[in-house]
């Protein structure tokens, strides 16, 4: 599959012909890379497709999707190519590996939080459930962007209370207006910083496999 990013796919070992599995896409924070989110949801991986992206500029010892001017202010034109590179990599690896167009994931961290999120408005119900740790959701997206209906799609937010980039505020601000729009909304504070921890992990995983079991089930 052609993409301007660098990726990594981890089939289930016992794939079966003719089945559509679950997929989760990972994005990952400025500086970090696709193993660090891909780490995040191994226990998963006989279950689900999993697809790590590469954000395809460097930054520091990792990657980035797209650079920064300030808090909120990134370059636009960066930001804008990597949701649209995003939203068609998502499309095209729907078509490229056996999945499940109704089990569809995104999980991301920091940057990729932000990422996530905004994919999701822009994707709409295509996409069945979001994960967002530590992110927010930019308010040009909102203002300029074309958005889809998300009250299909299902979001776990996850906040660190003493997130020193991301305090409290936005963590909250997230969920007011996930509320008003999405499907479901999960939000929980954890009492760390601008870090992913174990119980963050155990969280994600149980509520991304809960959900995908559920949307089968409902078939």
């Amino acid at each position: 599959m052609q993409s301007p990013y660098e990726y990594i796919v981890y089939l289930p070992s016992n794939l079966e012909t003719g089945k559509k599995y679950p997929v989760i896409f990972g994005l990952h924070g400025i500086g970090y890379n696709e193993e660090d989110m891909l780490s995040l949801v191994k226990n998963l991986k006989e279950e689900f497709i999993l697809i790590g992206i590469r954000g395809n500029l460097t930054y520091e010892e990792g990657y980035a999707y797209y650079y920064l001017k300030s808090y909120g202010n990134p370059e636009r034109e960066l930001f804008d190519s990597s949701i649209e590179n995003l939203k068609e990599f998502i499309e095209n690896a729907s078509k490229q590996y056996p999945i499940d167009e109704e089990r569809k994931y995104v999980i991301g961290f920091s940057q990729g939080a932000i990422l996530s999120m905004s994919l999701a408005l822009i994707l709409g119900n295509s996409i069945k459930g979001i994960v967002a740790m530590n992110g927010y959701i930019p308010e040009f997206v909102k203002e300029e962007f074309p958005l889809k209906s998300i009250q299909q799609t299902a979001f776990l937010v996850m906040q660190g209370e003493k997130d020193e980039i991301f305090p409290l505020q936005i963590g909250l601000e997230n969920y007011e207006y996930l509320q008003q729009h999405a499907g479901s909304v999960k939000y929980t504070i954890y009492p760390s910083g601008h870090v992913v921890t174990e119980e963050m992990k155990n969280d994600l995983v149980y509520w991304i496999a809960k959900d995908a079991a559920e949307e089968k089930v409902g078939k």
